[in-house]
């Protein structure tokens, strides 16, 4: 079975099958749980430098930082759920 990845900027990717929620990083409470993952090592900072745009959880319990904005992450989970999950091995990308 092949790995669905999503493209969220830069040459980054995460495993959709992984990923149980995206959220804006502006509200106090995300702001506390990047912080709270920096601190126990699980905040994985995906932004190559840019601005934050978007926190991504993962079921193991780790906090990815996107440059992209939540909108267009969804977006991405959608199409590629209405083309049957390929893989990156399978799209030739």
């Amino acid at each position: 079975m092949a790995t669905e990845l999503i493209h969220i900027g830069f040459g980054n990717y995460v495993s959709a099958r992984h990923m149980i929620g995206v959220a804006s990083p502006g509200s106090a409470p995300i702001k506390r749980l990047i912080h709270e993952g920096r601190a126990k090592g699980m905040t994985i900072d995906m932004t190559s430098g840019r601005r934050t745009k978007a926190v991504l959880f993962m079921e193991n319990g780790s906090v990815v930082l996107a440059a992209i904005t939540p909108e267009t992450i969804e977006g991405r989970v959608r199409s590629r759920s209405a083309r049957g999950g390929r893989g990156l091995e399978e799209e030739g990308e």
